[in-house]
């Protein structure tokens, strides 16, 4: 942790996105073994509600970590296909161990090139060894969409934009880079960070608040192809030949 890196990653996968893969990892660790219970979530979330109220409902008190489904269905995570940009976390001597061996595994970060991966298989491997209890929140409960919803859905990126569903969260994962999704989150009103201050380090900005925060989501066309809050049809597509959304 001598270096965390202050630029984004160009792609997923690539050394950038390994060396801050292990932040993630240190944060998480730190706060779930002082005793507090969390919620992890990277910065491409928006929320529709607050999900506190559905992690500590009754009926949701039975597990030890929630995740949020990938959508991916890829080998490599398997069996879980649990999502390591929103997570919640019970600090319990489970978890605590889930969380230590995590960081031990540091080394694995960085030959694998991804955090998820190598968490997927600790989730395993501590269900069988520490009875650690695991709650992967199905990509087809429509509750935590995702960018597999924004790709794969458009069904349901309809309904979500006719306010005919109102999930608890929107996670714009399953994008190349910063670029896309910061286009995708314009496109879909998710987006209240005026141009100004995008990519610019808080210290230099003042009072970042009013400064930098829209009232207003920002809106603005990119790809007719993709889902947006307003029809985009004058836009390229961003996958060639693929159909407006609108």
């Amino acid at each position: 942790m001598a270096h965390v890196p202050e630029g984004e990653s160009q792609r997923y996968g690539d050394g950038t996105f390994g060396a801050v893969m292990l932040a993630k990892v240190i944060c998480v660790h730190l706060v779930n073994d002082l005793g507090y219970d969390l919620l992890f979530q990277d910065v491409d979330i928006v929320w529709y509600q607050n999900p506190f109220d559905f992690f500590h409902s009754d009926q949701n008190s039975g597990f030890d970590v929630y995740f949020q489904d990938d959508g991916s269905r890829q080998q490599r995570f398997a069996p879980y296909s649990a999502n390591s940009g929103f997570y919640f976390v019970r600090s319990n001597d489970r978890s605590k161990i889930l969380f230590r061996t995590m960081l031990y595994a540091g080394d694995l970060v960085f030959a694998c090139r991804s955090h998820q991966q190598v968490l997927v298989q600790l989730l395993a491997e501590q269900n069988s060894l520490s009875g650690l209890k695991v709650k992967v929140l199905s990509r087809e409960n429509d509750e935590f969409p995702s960018g597999y919803h924004f790709n794969m859905r458009r069904d349901y990126m309809k309904q979500l934009l006719s306010r005919d569903r109102k999930p608890v969260i929107f996670h714009m994962c399953w994008t190349l880079n910063k670029e896309d999704k910061l286009a995708y989150m314009k496109q879909m009103g998710m987006w209240y960070v005026k141009d100004e201050c995008t990519g610019k380090k808080a210290e230099l900005l003042g009072d970042v608040t009013s400064v930098c925060c829209s009232a207003e989501p920002i809106v603005e066309c990119f790809y007719k192809d993709k889902a947006s809050v307003i029809p985009c049809e004058d836009s390229p597509p961003k996958d060639k030949g693929s159909a407006s959304f609108w």
